[in-house]
Order: C-alpha cells, then structure tokens, then sequence
C-alpha cells in the first residue's frame, strides 16, 4: 500500500503487529471504524475502496435480511406503522434510497 510495509502500516494505524495488516488485506479480518478511518486517512482513498470485498458481503447480507424482515411484516395484520415499514423495506430492497429517509413512528 503505498510502498509501506505491513510492518510501517501497522504503525500507522496502531496496530500491535503486521499480521492484522495482512488479514485486514487478505479480507481474513473486518477492521474497526476506527482502522477503517485511519486507512482512509493515511492512504486518501475511501473506504468502499478499499475494502470492496467487505462492503459487498456486508451488502448483500443486509439485503437477505431486508427481504426477510419484508416478507414477516407483510404476514401480520397490516395497519398504519406497518406500511411504512413494508414501503420502507420495498425501497431499500429495490435499490430506490435516493429520496429514501426513514422516519421513526412515535409509539402509540
């Protein structure tokens, strides 16, 4: 990375040693956001770049887990906080989040 070794790197971002550097790169290991910051920082390239792998595992777990909550929601008995949960999940699902914003129902 940059022409430093694991070694140099793991001093940059405060790592005890260079074998967490090496499963951070080999994606063998998830870093903190703390270590994902600093990476960011020192090299200057953003994180989604840098851990490509990561983000897109991490994506298409999320997306199981919405397409599951979605189809247990629409089961129950549908009123009001539900909808908005199901259009919600509809929309994320779809890939349609460039007007999406969430907003938490008061409880009733």
């Amino acid at each position: 990375m940059r022409g430093f070794t694991q070694r140099e790197m793991a001093f940059l971002l405060g790592c005890h040693n260079s074998a967490k550097v090496s499963r951070y790169e080999h994606s063998r290991r998830v870093p903190s956001l703390d270590t994902i910051f600093a990476y960011e920082t020192i090299l200057g390239t953003s994180a989604q770049e840098l851990f490509a792998g990561i983000r897109e595992r991490a994506e298409r777990q999320a997306m199981h887990r919405v397409r599951l909550l979605r189809r247990r929601i629409e089961r129950q008995t549908t009123n009001p906080i539900l909808a908005r949960k199901i259009e919600f999940l509809r929309s994320v699902a779809e890939g349609n989040t460039t007007e999406l914003h969430y907003e938490a129902v008061p409880k009733t």
